[in-house]
């Protein structure tokens, strides 16, 4: 299994980031799939938690949404989605949220509502749902995203979830006590904020990326750190995790396409 796709080397080097000690606020796509390899290798005590109110979830399949029934029926409890916010999220319970982004600037800003002017959009996006609440409220933020010009841009088109918002303290300076976005796992590199400007930088490259490549599909001057490393390759045991996951979810997706049809 030592060959490997940029999105797979992506979705488990984001689940390596995750621990058995954390509770996880997980958004669909990527961050599902990234921490449900977690859940299924080195972190199996990890806490799901997905935003229509399900706790401790531990779904056999990816779910196509929130809404998702795989969700409630492998949860050890379903609360209300008020209770979520307010006693889990907003009362500091949640260690990690786990983000993804139609567009990211360098700070870590997250677009998911419009593509172009918000009146007269070039595309409208599925909006926020809880996102500016969980880059708000969670301990820490991790965002997952594939590297394209089009997506990590220079200023992002619309201000969903505020990250590092102008850089330095400007989290601290709105009253923003909580860490913010920490970590960016891309399909070819691991980034982290600078400690003092909070501009993203480059601390890993994946296994065969080079540093143009990475600026060639990001749309602002990128930094590299000092001490450059090699993410480590995925190992056989986490590429059979994920691709079991996936031909499951495939699996349990077709099937269900197939009866909805014949209905």
């Amino acid at each position: 299994m030592s060959d490997f796709t940029p999105n797979e080397m992506m979705t488990i080097a984001a689940s390596r980031a995750l621990t058995n000690d954390d509770v996880c606020f997980v958004g669909i796509g990527a961050p599902s799939a990234a921490c449900n390899v977690a859940r299924l290798t080195h972190a199996p005590d990890i806490t799901l938690i997905y935003e229509s109110g399900t706790i401790g979830t531990a779904p056999d399949v990816l779910p196509l949404s929130i809404g998702d029934g795989e969700l409630c029926e492998t949860a050890v409890t379903t609360v209300p989605v008020p209770e979520m916010f307010r006693y889990w999220l907003q009362g500091g319970r949640i260690t990690i949220g786990f983000l993804g982004a139609a567009q990211l600037d360098r700070f870590g800003n997250i677009n998911t509502t419009v593509i172009g002017d918000y009146f007269h959009p070039k595309t409208r996006l599925p909006g926020g749902g809880g996102a500016p609440e969980i880059a708000t409220s969670s301990q820490q933020v991790y965002i997952t995203m594939a590297q394209t010009r089009r997506g990590m841009v220079e200023k992002i088109d619309f201000f969903t979830s505020f990250g590092h918002g102008e850089g330095g303290d400007h989290r601290k300076r709105l009253g923003i006590d909580t860490a913010g976005p920490t970590l960016l796992i891309t399909d070819l590199a691991i980034w982290k904020p600078d400690p003092e400007t909070k501009e993203f930088t480059v601390v890993s490259l994946h296994p065969g990326v080079t540093r143009e490549k990475v600026q060639e599909t990001c749309g602002w001057t990128v930094r590299f750190a000092e001490q450059l490393e090699v993410t480590p390759a995925p190992s056989d045991l986490e590429l059979k995790t994920l691709r079991d996951l996936q031909a499951r979810t495939k699996a349990a997706h077709e099937g269900t396409a197939k009866k909805e049809k014949a209905a």
